[in-house]
């Protein structure tokens, strides 16, 4: 990797950083934003699947036109909505404004994973491309490790409206490099399409099974996963017992762990596959998930242990699957097909935060109920995406070519 390469990955990470922080947040703030607001927990699922139904739709919708234009200038577009939406929410005064300025949010939100996978996959061949997912990955960790334990103590030390505020600073400060180190992105771009060829985007998706059931085991990922996190937090207090000033070590040891799973794991993709990494993540993952939504009060240090290797293999399982996800269709198509594959994720998360939510209730005594009903469906999920995953990427795992766009010069 030369240092073009390594700067333009820097630079998308610290994007991403921003741009996973600010979905992140909003889980963890359920046991601040329920007494704030005197909210139920429905109510607080639809704050958490706000942003991710308004990033489905614009993802799904964008995915006809974004292949039309050149990457890095959507994606500077999208960026700046997004971090208006969430700078709205830093000041958001009722509980139905920060729901509205989520959808906002999420509207622009939803068209960056796409823009930043497809630019990674076009500079990358596909024999590397595991590493530099990793890379863009770690972003995750290091908004666990550093971000929402941050994030969480600015919202201690002064509001829950602080986390947003930082997300949103934060960002304008990233915008640019964004303009200065990442090159034109326009190489894919083959013609204007038409009305027609653009319903041709969705209908070459429909048709091909493997880009279908891809974007469907990219919806299934995202559902199993985010099954159990909106309410660790509140599990972790009011069922356990461990007070706010504590509870942030959850991520902050999680996601150190995962910044270096997300390397090491992207490394060992690469020498030996992604779907034997991607297996055996998805193996451990559900003996974790299992652990974590049954267990009662323990010494705070094991349960640091236990969520440290769950980051770690959640973490390996979403390297793993983007990479392959990203090679069923050739650079001229990828722009559409990740932004329907964003969309699809999106759906996911959405309605795993809605399910949760109406599963999971608070009862009389303060406590969550049946969050051990959630794991089980996350693993049931799980097992799916196995499953599923091995049916889609046993062969398309074993190819030793890919196609990528060469890379622009960046520029001056």
């Amino acid at each position: 990797m030369n240092r073009k390469e390594r700067i333009i990955l820097l630079t998308l990470a610290a994007l991403n950083f921003t741009h996973i922080l600010d979905f992140m947040i909003m889980m963890p703030l359920g046991n601040y934003l329920m007494p704030h607001f005197d909210i139920n927990t429905h109510q607080f699922s639809f704050l958490v699947a706000a942003y991710t139904i308004s990033a489905a739709i614009s993802g799904f919708i964008g995915a006809f036109f974004v292949d039309g234009y050149d990457r890095k200038k959507f994606l500077l577009f999208a960026y700046v909505g997004f971090l208006l939406g969430t700078l709205a929410c830093g000041v958001a005064p009722t509980y139905g404004s920060l729901l509205a300025f989520r959808l906002v949010a999420g509207l622009f939100g939803g068209l960056i994973g796409a823009q930043v996978l497809s630019i990674i996959s076009d500079i990358y061949t596909y024999e590397r491309r595991g590493r530099a997912m990793g890379a863009i990955m770690s972003a995750f960790a290091i908004a666990s490790t550093i971000g929402v334990p941050f994030a969480l103590y600015l919202a201690n030390a002064f509001s829950w409206h602080a986390p947003f505020l930082l997300v949103g600073g934060l960002g304008f400060i990233i915008i640019p490099f964004i303009v200065y180190f990442i090159p034109p992105m326009d190489q894919h771009i083959q013609h204007r399409r038409s009305a027609r060829q653009k319903l041709d985007v969705l209908l070459i998706v429909v048709r091909q099974p493997t880009q279908r059931m891809a974007i469907i085991f990219s919806g299934l990922i995202m559902m199993g996963h985010f099954m159990i996190i909106p309410f660790i937090n509140p599990y972790l207090e009011f069922n356990n017992g461990y007070p706010k000033s504590v509870t942030p070590m959850v991520y902050l040891v999680g996601g150190i762990a995962s910044f270096f799973a997300a390397n090491f794991l992207g490394w060992m993709a690469d020498k030996y596959g992604k779907l034997p990494v991607f297996l055996i993540c998805i193996f451990f993952s559900t003996v974790l998930v299992y652990v974590i939504t049954n267990v009662n009060a323990i010494p705070f240090s094991i349960i640091l242990v236990l969520f440290a290797a769950w980051f770690v293999v959640s973490t390996g399982r979403g390297v793993t699957a983007q990479a392959m996800v990203s090679n069923v269709v050739p650079p001229e198509q990828r722009g559409s097909f990740m932004s329907f594959n964003s969309s699809f994720q999106q759906i996911g998360t959405s309605v795993a935060a809605i399910v949760s939510g109406y599963i999971v209730t608070k009862g009389s005594d303060g406590k969550i109920h049946h969050f051990e009903w959630v794991g089980y469906l996350s693993i049931i999920v799980l097992v799916m995406c196995a499953l599923l995953g091995h049916l889609i990427f046993r062969k398309i795992d074993t190819k030793k070519t890919s196609t990528q766009v060469p890379i622009a010069q960046p520029e001056n």
